[in-house]
């Protein structure tokens, strides 16, 4: 019953036109973004290497689908939460102002185990979004762009990665993406347990991020025991793949921070949710 509940929550994600919104976004965003770097991509190359030309001499294909690819993932991974909240933040609170919670709980399951099939059909949808982000990213990028090295540049210098050395840095760095997209997915939904209202959670999740964001990137001592415990600060460790050497205890403990979150936000939701009043 459990899976099926599951099932039927993924169909109704499905049957939602808001849910195909974040594949469009995706589609016209990364397709600008090529397209950009098709007609002026050498150009920006030049700008971004300019610091480096006196000492260093670029060979090669320098501008490459696994650029494209980074460059895309690195503008639009902090887009890619409102797309998610835009569905997940509706799975609980849509349904309550419709009515048909009512009609869910008439039915076999609990409600423990209808909020965590709502949790997963959310965490699939999350998942489709990251995976097209990613055929987008780098498979249409290396369509138009070829293979090649890829240049990653820090503040403190440039990292060159073998074009062998990079796909699995990819994946590595999709799983921590999505584990950060999963712990927003987590917090809308956990928001719209404590509504009936659909745009509330969502809106209330992107203040969230924007205000977890201000107080991260504010070099003010007073958040600095603050800083490190919010989920916003990790939501970015995905670059840590594309270092060398890979830093792995910062990106441990950006997977605990996140999946801590995870499991806290998910809590409240269950109680949340096995207290709220689904039946006037």
């Amino acid at each position: 019953m459990f899976w099926k509940s599951t099932y039927n929550e993924f169909i109704k994600i499905a049957a939602k036109p808001r849910s195909y919104i974040g594949l469009a976004a995706i589609t016209v965003l990364v397709s600008v973004i090529l397209f950009a770097m098709k007609v002026d991509g050498l150009a920006y190359i030049s700008f971004i290497t300019a610091s480096f030309e006196q000492t260093l001499s670029f060979q090669g294909n320098v501008l490459n689908g696994n650029l494209m690819a980074f460059i895309v993932l690195q503008t639009l991974i902090i887009q890619v939460p409102l797309l998610v909240a835009l569905v997940t933040g509706d799975l609980v609170s849509g349904e309550a102002a419709m009515g048909s919670l009512r009609m869910l709980a008439t039915k076999p399951i609990s409600r423990t185990k209808l909020l965590l099939s709502k949790f997963l059909a959310g965490n699939a949808y999350t998942l489709i979004i990251l995976l097209w982000l990613g055929v987008m990213a780098i498979g249409f990028g290396r369509i138009l762009f070829g293979n090649g090295d890829l240049m990653v540049l820090k503040s403190d210098g440039l990292i060159i990665l073998k074009s062998n050395d990079v796909m699995w840095r990819f994946f590595s760095g999709f799983v921590i993406a999505y584990l950060a997209l999963v712990t927003i997915a987590t917090l809308s939904i956990t928001l719209s347990c404590f509504t009936d209202n659909s745009i509330g959670p969502i809106v209330t999740t992107m203040a969230i991020i924007i205000l977890f964001t201000i107080i991260g990137t504010l070099d003010v001592p007073v958040f600095d025991h603050v800083r490190p415990l919010l989920f916003t600060t990790h939501m970015a460790s995905w670059r840590s793949f594309f270092y060398d050497p890979i830093p792995k205890q910062e990106i441990i403990n950006s997977v605990i921070v996140l999946l801590v979150h995870i499991a806290g936000l998910l809590g409240i939701a269950l109680y949340k949710f096995n207290k709220k009043d689904i039946l006037s």
